[in-house]
């Protein structure tokens, strides 16, 4: 198989990472890019420990500047970017009336602008390499509330990465860029723990699973499975898809009779 490359973001942890080391393994050169350097290290470990490819880039997706420079470092590879995973976002809430507007931002300037950052960089390394698949990381939120509330700028955020992957997959078609997005349901990640007190967390996983029709939440290397799927020619005449790896939480009505 001849080598490409695969540009993950928030591949320090959860999701991006699980999807980063699952790539490596299914041989992808992976560019596993988070602000977190320390857990980029264990991130490249865990790859070269299983005999893959990584190279870490410590960045901030949000600074377009630096990103370009992370893509311009890849151009320099012999592999050409075939894959996108933008995974990297944050979860900080509270309710509309008390939110202040500095922290609506941040969240909108990692999960709407960063992801934007990244694919756009992406797209064009991709549109220069003969095409690829770019997988978007979305929420349930972005289509129902949050029963425990509070989540108004994060369900935001995802609502726009939906919006954001079916136009893009119709904006990109043509150059052989299929652009899908994962809704993944409730995952055992740090960004899922991220509002949760450390002595609430045993509490909260449990009244969490017993929403969840799976009865369970997912690991992260369940969610890469569908991630790596996106990525692969299995799924070649799939895009502008939002996937559900959810355990059945968007097919259950709310209420019971």
């Amino acid at each position: 198989m001849t080598a490409r490359a695969l540009v993950v973001t928030g591949a320090g942890s959860g999701i991006g990472q699980a999807a980063a080391c699952q790539a490596a393994a299914d041989g992808w050169v992976v560019h596993a890019l988070d602000t977190d350097h320390d857990a980029l290290e264990v991130t490249e470990h865990r790859i070269r420990a299983a005999a893959g490819i990584c190279l870490p880039h410590p960045v901030d997706v949000t600074d377009d500047h630096a990103m370009s420079a992370v893509f311009a470092a890849v151009a320099n590879r012999p592999e050409p970017v075939r894959g996108l995973v933008a995974a990297a976002a944050v979860d900080r809430g509270g309710l509309a009336h008390e939110l202040d507007p500095q922290l609506w931002r941040s969240v909108i300037e990692v999960n709407v602008n960063g992801t934007f950052i990244a694919a756009r960089h992406a797209l064009r390394a991709m549109m220069a390499g003969g095409g690829g698949s770019v997988v978007l990381c979305g929420s349930p939120a972005a289509e129902v509330g949050f029963a425990d509330g509070g989540a108004t700028a994060y369900a935001a955020s995802k609502g726009a990465v939906a919006a954001m992957t079916t136009s893009l997959a119709v904006d990109y078609a043509a150059h052989g860029i299929r652009v899908n997005a994962i809704v993944p349901g409730p995952t055992d990640t740090p960004l899922m723990w991220a509002n949760v007190p450390p002595a609430m967390r045993e509490q909260a996983r449990s009244e969490v699973e017993a929403q969840v029709p799976l009865g369970r939440l997912a690991s992260p290397d369940e969610i890469a499975r569908t991630v790596l799927w996106l990525l692969s020619e299995n799924s070649s005449y799939t895009t502008g898809s939002l996937i559900r790896c959810d355990g059945g939480v968007l097919a259950k009505a709310s209420i019971s009779l």
